[in-house]
Parts: C-alpha cells; structure tokens; sequence
C-alpha cells in the first residue's frame, strides 16, 4: 500500500475540507506516518474516515476530528506540550516544533507508538490518566474523549494554558476548547464528535442514605 499517496488523500478528503487551513498543520499531517500508530493488522486502515484500533480498547481519533482540534489549539512552536491519550497529536505536533510528552497508562499502546513517537523526539511516560504528568503546559489535548470534565489536566495548564478535548457523557460528544487565565476559565464548544471514552475518567459512584 502506498501510504504516502493515502496521507494525501486524507488531508485532501477530510482534513481541508473541513475548515484546517493551517498550512503548517496540513504539512505536519502530510509528513507524519499515522500507520505506525495503528496495530501492525489495523495499518490498513490508517487514512481511512474513522477511529483505528492501537491496543486493547485504545483508538486513533478519526483525522479530522484531530486535525480540528490541533487548529483550535492555535500551536505555537516551542510550546510544551502534554499529549493525553494522543500519540498521533503527540507526533503531529512535534514536527511543527512544538516541545511534546506524551502520557499513556497502558504499556501494551506504548509498546505500538514508543519507537515512532521516540523517533519524533517525543517523550513518552506511563501514568493513570487521572494524574496529569508535570504541570505549567501550554498546550494539553487527547485524542480520547473524557465522560466529565477534566479538572486535573485544566489545573496543569499555565496561565494563558489552552486544553482541547471532546466531552462526552452519552452517545455523542462536544469537542471543547478550555483557555485558562489568570483568575478564571474560558469554554468553547468546537464541533460534534463521539471518540471512545477514558472510562478511567468517569467519577466514582456515590450512595445517599
């Protein structure tokens, strides 16, 4: 399979058409081999319009999907950057000269990605997602949606510090923007989306007498 031919087509299909116009981005997606991400039985399937599986339950988001929430970050480069859930983001934004960790819990997905993000000069470390690796970013963002909203990564943004994510609690989502200031926090709904959920993330059932 011509993998180089099928980015191209992806950026083509499903990344320009809907609204990426960022050329820096479009060329980082064009020059990032999102098939090394996939299972080595899922490389097939890489540039097709949908979630890939990685290991276990963990899934590529679909590109476009992505690819709206990396313009919406607005990155710039020497950011630092903490990539939850997201390795293909991780990669994408490395190569536009942005400083990127990026966080797994399941070494069986680092076992896929570790060598291609290493090759990126991505850092990668294993942690529950619940628990945010370092604090002080610039940037957060996951390929994954969270089922409430993610206190703890908002709290390891820096002042000025923007996290995209999808929000999801049923069948679809809302892909957000959260900007956090000095003395508070702003949300912006982007778009529909429905990515797997961080199960992980979900709050811990309560019981009232």
């Amino acid at each position: 399979m011509d993998f180089a031919a099928a980015r191209k087509v992806m950026v083509d299909s499903q990344v320009r058409v809907n609204d990426v116009t960022d050329r820096v981005l479009q060329a980082a997606l064009l020059a990032v081999p999102r098939e090394r991400f996939c299972a080595p039985d899922r490389a097939f399937a890489a540039y097709a319009e949908l979630e890939v599986e990685i290991a276990g339950r963990r899934k590529l988001m679909a590109a476009r999907e992505v690819s709206k929430l990396l313009m919406a970050l607005d990155p710039r480069p020497d950011e630092q950057v903490l990539a939850i859930a997201a390795p293909y983001a991780a990669a994408v934004l490395a190569r536009m000269g942005l400083k990127v960790i990026a966080q797994e819990d399941d070494p069986a997905v680092l076992e896929v990605v570790g060598a291609v993000l290493a090759e990126a000069g991505v850092e990668t470390v294993q942690a529950p997602f619940s628990e945010p690796h370092g604090e002080g970013y610039d940037l957060i963002v996951s390929e994954a949606a969270t089922p409430v909203r993610p206190d703890a990564w908002i709290a390891a943004l820096k002042p000025g510090g923007r996290l995209a994510v999808v929000e999801r609690s049923g069948p679809a989502g809302k892909a957000v923007l959260y900007v956090r200031g000095r003395d508070g926090l702003s949300r912006r709904e982007l778009f529909d989306a429905s990515p797997s959920v961080l199960a992980e993330l979900a709050p811990l059932p309560t019981f009232a007498l």
